[in-house]
């Protein structure tokens, strides 16, 4: 092997290596506890990262209901006209040991999906709801406005979550104020 051959294996092995591994990401911190009865309600989406199954809607609405050991989740898509556009109804259940910060989520059985509870305002006027890979996130808010001091606290805390937050996806207020 020639001289100026060993100096390029090596730095095509290190970028090799350096790629084969994970970057390690911090578990993802949820508030202490969630009252579930006080979350119960309807929450309006006010911003949220881009997902498929929420593909073309303008607005949406997520309403939480206990019931029989179980939170009943029935989320609501919305056009820009304010049109209902699709319905899931679902269930959700409390990972144990969680405060009822961490849910598992079904709306089409056996699959599931982590619903955590990574913010919530101390009188429930504001939530946000990630999962531990960063893939998804929701600001939900019981009004269809969140203040500049709310957004300002929230935005503040995402990067230190791991999320970005110039990849949300701001929701439309007109789809919410006409339903």
């Amino acid at each position: 092997m020639t001289k100026p051959l060993v100096p390029l294996l090596f730095v095509l092995l290190l970028t090799l290596l350096d790629g084969c591994q994970q970057k390690a990401q911090l578990p993802l911190p949820t508030v202490e506890h969630v009252d579930l009865e006080r979350y119960g309600g309807l929450w309006h989406e006010i911003a949220r990262y881009e997902n498929r199954f929420e593909e073309g809607c303008v607005g949406a609405t997520a309403r939480y209901r206990l019931q029989d050991g179980h939170v009943r989740v029935v989320n609501s898509c919305y056009d820009d006209a304010g049109r209902l556009k699709d319905q899931a109804k679902g269930k959700a259940h409390v990972v144990e040991g969680s405060g009822n910060a961490k849910l598992r989520v079904t709306f089409f059985w056996p699959f599931y999906g982590d619903y955590w509870i990574i913010m919530l305002a101390d009188d429930y006027r504001y939530a946000v709801i990630g999962d531990p890979e960063r893939k998804y996130l929701w600001i939900l808010a019981r009004g269809t406005v969140l203040s500049d001091e709310d957004r300002g606290i929230i935005l503040s805390k995402l990067p230190a979550l791991g999320y970005d937050p110039f990849k949300l996806y701001w929701t439309g207020f007109k789809a919410m104020c006409n339903h």
